[in-house]
């Protein structure tokens, strides 16, 4: 058995490469395994579940993915989604047309005997103020439903000016604003009493080695797919598991 992680796919209409690339791995990759983790940003942006019911070209790229989710999950893979800083607002709709299960914004859970703690990642960027006091805004429910009451065009418009506003502040901010705080990560693994964490959102994969509660540990980062390259994390069942990480031509997905 085997368990595989992705995340930072950002697929749009803009992203047919990467659309494809996808659907390749959930096809050849993906087929077969025990579960698959989406955390976070499956889209680049998802301003509200009756997308689906129009002719957006999103909404054509969001019903093959749903189609295909649903043919991996109706195959005997579990689905697992969770909202990512661009598609926070991806609802029960869509994930129960995938026939998948929603995670929390910190899921902590045993993958292949591996126990560790998994999540988007952004919630982790303590440093970057602007960005923590927008996620807490857009997080609240109360929000949230003002703005899933606007038209959906005016909706649309707002998120593309949210994607360019945030790439003027980014390109302003330093590097270290823009990733993970290390003492974030070390108090959120003391707090669930694990070992290994797997997030993305930083687009900057690498596998860290770092020392929680004087034990060795890990923290695993998936990168962003481009449109030659996807990334995702393997957890294979054997005697000693220990997650993976890959990179990988969306050309050719791994066959497994």
């Amino acid at each position: 058995m085997r368990t595989l992680l992705v995340a930072d796919m950002h697929l749009s209409s803009d992203t047919p490469e990467i659309n494809q690339g996808f659907y390749r791995y959930l096809e050849q990759t993906a087929q077969g395994a025990s579960a698959l983790y989406i955390l976070g940003d499956l889209f680049d942006a998802w301003m509200g579940d009756d997308l689906l019911d129009t002719q957006h070209p999103l909404g054509a790229v969001a019903l093959k993915v749903i189609q295909r989710l649903r043919k991996l999950s109706d195959d005997g893979t579990a689905i697992y989604l969770s909202h990512g800083n661009r598609d926070f607002l991806l609802g029960e709709r869509f994930v129960n047309a995938c026939q998948a299960t929603l995670l929390s914004d910190v899921q902590e859970v045993e993958l292949e005997g591996v126990p560790l703690v998994l999540l988007h990642g952004d919630s982790l960027c303590t440093q970057d103020e602007a960005y923590m006091a927008f996620r807490q805004q857009s997080r609240n429910p109360e929000w949230q439903a003002q703005i899933l009451a606007l038209p959906l065009e005016q909706r649309l418009e707002l998120a593309k000016s949210l994607r360019m506003q945030s790439g003027d502040a980014n390109a302003n901010k330093a590097e270290a604003i823009m990733d993970v705080t290390h003492a974030e990560v070390v108090q959120l693994m003391e707090r669930y009493g694990v070992a290994t964490m797997i997030h993305g959102h930083t687009h900057r994969p690498k596998v860290h080695d770092l020392t929680v509660e004087d034990v060795p540990a890990k923290r695993f980062v998936l990168g962003d797919w481009d449109d030659q390259h996807g990334w995702d994390v393997i957890i294979e069942e054997s005697d000693r598991p220990e997650p993976k990480l890959r990179q990988f031509s969306l050309a050719t997905p791994p066959a497994a």
